[in-house]
């Protein structure tokens, strides 16, 4: 059982490009359809509490479905096997890339990569900016003008949406509204 948790993880790790959210898909499929270890409900639980807990997704996943197989060294053969070929790989290149950044080619690559990272990294933005309501965007052009032109410190935007935040939760626990 182990071996096979460690070859799950292992290939999702090898061979999925995009970060961790772009593993979930294969990590349910591997999970639910494939070993059958849980069931989607259970899954979906799980990916719940795994992106609620700090640090990254995929991880988390890892963690998580390892543990519930075969407690903490379940846990820790699915992380091994998720993080081993991400690890080499970066390995490889820190150890290589001072031999070849020069090279014409691999400066050509990296060249053509960067619209593809900047565009996987705008992607998110884009999804959420199409869900803002008026008041949103007001709230964001506000933000936007205080940082760059008024040179205010970002921090006490976050501070302060995370007051008034908890202050609104507390708000409507307390008007029984939140259950």
């Amino acid at each position: 059982m182990l071996l096979q948790l460690f070859w799950s993880f292992f290939k999702i790790g090898g061979f999925t490009f995009g970060g961790g959210y772009a593993m979930i898909p294969l990590i349910e499929r591997e999970i639910t359809e494939k070993h059958h270890w849980m069931a989607k409900e259970e899954f979906l639980d799980m990916l719940t509490l795994a992106q609620a807990s700090p640090g990254p997704i995929s991880l988390n996943t890892a963690v998580f479905v390892g543990y519930k197989m075969k407690s903490y060294i379940g846990g820790m053969t699915a992380l091994l096997g998720l993080i081993l070929p991400p690890f080499a790989v970066i390995l490889a290149v820190a150890a290589f890339f001072p031999m070849v950044q020069h090279n014409p080619w691999v400066e050509a690559a990296f060249r053509t990569m960067r619209p593809a990272v900047v565009a996987l990294m705008f992607w998110p933005v884009v999804i959420w900016i199409r869900h803002l309501k008026p008041w949103g965007w007001a709230v964001m052009a506000v933000v936007a003008v205080s940082v760059w032109y008024l040179h205010w410190s970002p921090v006490w935007f976050l501070l302060s949406a995370a007051t008034l935040a908890i202050g609104w939760t507390f708000y409507r626990a307390r008007k029984g509204g939140l259950r």
